[in-house]
This record gives C-alpha cells, sequence and structure tokens, in this order.
C-alpha cells in the first residue's frame, strides 16, 4: 500500500511502536536499509524494524564515515526509509552532531523525520568506525550530558547509548561508562567492537536488565553470529548495519565491469529485478490507482458573471 494513503500506516509514533518491539521479549532483528527501495524490500521479507547506519549513508554519497555529514542529510534518509516502510526506524546519531543543544536538535530533527529510535556515541570527533584503531573518547560526563539533553529533548524518541569503552579502556570502562549513561537516562546501550562471545556475555551479566543492542557487521572486529545465539547471550536488539550496501555495491560494481567488456547489460539479465518484480515492491499499480481515484475531470457549471 502507498505511504501517500496507506490504510495500515500508523498514527502512532514511532518511538512507542518500537519500544513495544523492545519489550515484547525475544531479539529484535534490525537489518540495515540504505534507501527507500532497501526498506520496502526489509518490509516485504518480514522484519518489523529498520536501521539506517552512518556508514551506509555516507558511504552511498560517496563520502567516508568520519562524521561530516548533517542533521539535514541524515533526515533525507530518515524520511525516505520511515515514510517507504511505515516501520519504526533505528537511526544512527553518531557522536550527535555537536553538544547537548545540537543533541536535542537532532532528536526533534530525527522525530520529525519519522525515526523510532537513535544512538549516540561517546567518540569525539573526527569519529570512526567503532571498529577501526584510535578512536578518541569523549569525557563520560560530557557524553552522560548529550545523553540527558537526548531524553529531555525526546517526545517518544527511544534513546541509546553506545560505547566504544571497551577496546581502550577495558570491560571495566565500558561497563562504567554504559552505567553512567544509564543513569543519565538512556533506554539502551550499545557496546560497540566486542570481538568474542565471552566478552558479550560478560558486558550482559555486569548490565542486568538494561536491553542491550549487539552490532553483527561484516568485516570487523565481532566474529559472526547469528539473531539467536546474541538472544543467547543476553541482547535484545541486533544490527546488520551496512550489509545491504554491500551487497547491492558489490552487484553494481559487477554490472558497471560487465558493461564495460560486453558493450552492454545483456550478460546480466538474471541478475536484474524484472520490471513485474519492481513495480510490485513500489507498488506501482497501487499509485496508477489513487492517482486516477482522484484526478478526475470536473466539468464547470456555467460561466461566472462579469461585476460592475
Amino acid at each position: 500500500m502507498s505511504y501517500l494513503v496507506g490504510a495500515d500506516a500508523s498514527t502512532r509514533p514511532a518511538g512507542e511502536r518500537f519500544r513495544e518491539l523492545i519489550e515484547a521479549g525475544g531479539i529484535l532483528r534490525i537489518p540495515g536499509t540504505h534507501n527507500g527501495m532497501a526498506a520496502l524490500q526489509a518490509r516485504d521479507a518480514g522484519f518489523s524494524a529498520l536501521y539506517l547506519s552512518g556508514a551506509a549513508m555516507t558511504a552511498s554519497m560517496g563520502l567516508p564515515d568520519l562524521g561530516i555529514i548533517t542533521v539535514e542529510e541524515v533526515c533525507f534518509f530518515v524520511r525516505q526509509v520511515a515514510r517507504a516502510s511505515g516501520l519504526p526506524v533505528l537511526v544512527d546519531g553518531d557522536t550527535g552532531y555537536g553538544e547537548a543543544l545540537n543533541v536535542m536538535n537532532m532528536v526533534r530533527s530525527f522525530e520529525d523525520a519519522g525515526a523510532g529510535a537513535v544512538h549516540i556515541e561517546d567518540q569525539l570527533l573526527p569519529k570512526k568506525c567503532g571498529h577501526l584503531n584510535d578512536k578518541r573518547m569523549a569525557d563520560p560526563h560530557d557524553m552522560a550530558a548529550k545523553v540527558a539533553a537526548a531524553a529531555r529533548a525526546r517526545r517518544h524518541l527511544y534513546v541509546i547509548a553506545r560505547t566504544d569503552g571497551a577496546a581502550s579502556e577495558g570491560m571495566d570502562g565500558a561497563v562504567a561508562r554504559a552505567q553512567l549513561y544509564m543513569a543519565a537516562g538512556a533506554d539502551a546501550i550499545f557496546p560497540e567492537a566486542l570481538h568474542s562471545a565471552e566478552m558479550f556475555r560478560e558486558f550482559a551479566r555486569r548490565m542486568p536488565g538494561v536491553p542491550l543492542l549487539a552490532n553483527m557487521t561484516e568485516f570487523g572486529r565481532t566474529p559472526f553470529f547469528t539473531a539467536d545465539e546474541f538472544e543467547a547471550m543476553g541482547y535484545r536488539m541486533v544490527i546488520w548495519p551496512v550489509t545491504s550496501m554491500r551487497v547491492a555495491a558489490k552487484a553494481t560494481e559487477e554490472l558497471y565491469a560487465a558493461i564495460r567488456r560486453d558493450g552492454g547489460a545483456q550478460n546480466m539479465i538474471d541478475r536484474m529485478q524484472t520490471r513485474t518484480e519492481l513495480y510490485a515492491t513500489i507498488d506501482y499499480a497501487g499509485y496508477e490507482a489513487l492517482d486516477a481515484s482522484i484526478v478526475a475531470t470536473v466539468v464547470p457549471h456555467g460561466m461566472p458573471q462579469r461585476e460592475g
């Protein structure tokens, strides 16, 4: 159904719907969706929440993930993913785009764009992917102030605090940071770049009762675990942040190589979504029917009379 008039489009705030998914129990599987088409495909595959990765957004713009995009640029992605899918979206808020007041502006902007949740991290700019080396950490009390600002500004947004502390401060440092952020008003914690099942289990053991998010990114420090394995380790959410963009980018790379090599795309037809499949995904017929139902000829009755 078109998001323009979707009969199933919820009028309830996305943050409330995201919170209900967390409180329902089990582990919430949240695939990364780097644009509106990916969001539709993820929804049609049966997922109930989606993720917008800063790395995927910046890479799709031809930029590195160094915290250089703006709130409004992120909102462009939030709007298309949230509107296309109708699902609550967890958004990567990087370091909050500044200090406390900037974080408050980010929260309200993301809510207005349709986001259901956000995570902010305790790095300093220029921030890095959490699985890279030599990250510079913010003072934990400065980060706690950002978390408090986000909690104060939100109307419904679910606030997740990410800590990158394990790499440089060990488990004790990461847990201390997480406890401080929860006291500041976070709803959940995202411990980044843990690199063994033992680390995941220990963090969960030391944060009892706190909803935890696991990051199952490829080519990073974390070994491959399934959603069920993360659940068994004590986690309530898992994201696959850049996976959809990695697969799409590799396919596009192979397409351009084939066109260059073969003089056309004729040898890639079996790798393509057909026109029928595309139109079904984007509900082309639904839009046509909607247009036909409202764009009808109105015949004027009588001619207006001149005055004076």
